[in-house]
């Protein structure tokens, strides 16, 4: 178990990357970033042990790789019954947690979505909004867009859907 206590030495800041990818499938929901997606929009979901939500899987990652904590497949693991079909957004609460008890804050969030489809530009700002208030953070201090694969690669054939994030930590 990684040491997470404060020291005087402790850098001022810290960061962390996260990364989550998901197989789409036909019907039932898509949930990106906290935000249900119509299905009716492009009929895809994306499929996982919880609610298969990449963008909030990535930043629970790179919020817990920024103090050097366990990863989100150690933490809540997709094997455990607990976890299924579970909201995304206790994995990030637990992650929060983890930041402050490093005594650690949130500076701020950049984060790309992988997605040949469905597009995501209508839902960018509901998420962002959504992420900025889980963070208890400015909604100034939350990036977030996305790309399509270009008919590249999983993503590009609308296989998968996959999310990167970058975050900031200020120390308190």
């Amino acid at each position: 178990m990684p040491d997470t206590t404060l020291s005087d030495t402790a850098p001022l800041f810290r960061v962390g990357l996260g990364y989550d990818s998901h197989r789409l499938g036909a019907g039932g929901p898509l949930r990106i970033g906290g935000v249900d997606i119509d299905e009716s929009a492009d009929g895809v979901h994306a499929i996982g042990h919880s609610d298969a939500d990449v963008l909030l899987h990535a930043l629970t990652d790179a919020l817990l790789g920024g103090v050097a904590a366990e990863d989100i497949g150690r933490l809540f693991p997709d094997d455990a019954e607990v976890n299924r079909d579970r909201d995304s957004k206790d994995f990030v609460a637990a992650a929060i947690e983890k930041v402050r008890e490093a005594g650690y804050t949130i500076g701020n969030v950049d984060a790309v979505i992988l997605a040949q489809r469905p597009k995501m530009a209508p839902h960018i700002d509901r998420m962002r909004a959504v992420i900025a208030a889980m963070l208890s953070c400015p909604l100034s201090a939350v990036g977030l867009k996305a790309k399509t694969g270009e008919g590249v690669d999983a993503v590009g054939r609308s296989e998968a859907i996959a999310a990167r994030v970058i975050v900031m930590l200020i120390r308190r």
